[in-house]
């Protein structure tokens, strides 16, 4: 009995410092995007590094800094068990840094008070998802394969309407993007808890998927705040 009740503590110690971890990165990243979005954000930053010579449309440095996160984000989920943890740190630095790059072209677009607001509408939203996919006893297993392949679809929509500039294109994937985020964050909840009282893994392991996990919740929250952003925010 005295076993049974030492490892129950250690598990829900374990499972704590693992969510403390994870809540940490995410909000980590957080901060530094929005630090990054908020200062770049302005006419004669855009104007200056992500319009071409001409003014007449996109520099290639634009793209990169679009575009490079994803490869970012798939190369510390996928190649975590090879790389140091002080290289998949600075990975994670260097993912947050360019998303507040590309995320500052919405101070151009939107005004301030809808920012906010949307902030805090998925803030919330998040927060109760994220709850949901903790305590639910359902297995969410089948739904977020299924909503992973509705956001496979939504980021190859996404860059085409890049191309097209179809506001009602944009405002359906954005719509669509609100049931996958939310769903997504129940899901990815419920599958962190597995890992975090997981008893087999090795401190090294559970520091590195804390931060897979921050990783994930991050790109989540974002992309939920895009798409209310999209729905609810109202052009400057």
């Amino acid at each position: 009995m005295s076993n049974y009740l030492n490892q129950e503590s250690y598990t829900q110690e374990a499972t704590r410092t693992f969510f403390r971890n994870v809540y940490s990165y995410m909000f980590g990243a957080l901060a530094i995007s929005g630090l990054i979005a908020y200062m770049a954000g302005n006419k004669e930053f855009i104007s200056e590094y992500f319009m071409n010579a001409d003014q007449t449309g996109l520099s290639p440095l634009f793209y990169v800094v679009v575009f490079a996160p994803v490869g970012l984000g798939l190369l510390i989920q996928m190649a975590y068990n090879r790389l140091s943890m002080n290289f998949l740190l600075i990975l994670f630095i260097a993912y947050a840094a360019l998303m507040g790059f590309s995320l500052s072209t919405i101070f151009l677009i939107y005004e301030i008070s809808a920012i906010a607001m949307t902030f805090f509408v998925s803030a919330g939203a998040f927060a109760g998802m994220a709850v949901l996919g903790y305590t639910t006893k359902t297995d969410l297993t089948k739904f977020g394969s299924l909503l992973y392949m509705v956001f496979i679809g939504m980021f190859i929509a996404g860059i085409v309407n890049m191309f097209m500039q179809s506001d009602a294109f944009g405002f359906f994937i954005s719509v669509i993007g609100v049931f996958v985020f939310t769903g997504l964050t129940a899901y990815q909840m419920q599958q962190l808890k597995a890992v975090a009282q997981s008893p087999d893994l090795t401190v090294e392991e559970r520091n590195k998927l804390s931060l897979i996990g921050g990783l994930q919740l991050y790109i989540l929250f974002i992309n939920l705040f895009l798409s209310l952003l999209r729905i609810l925010g109202s052009r400057d």
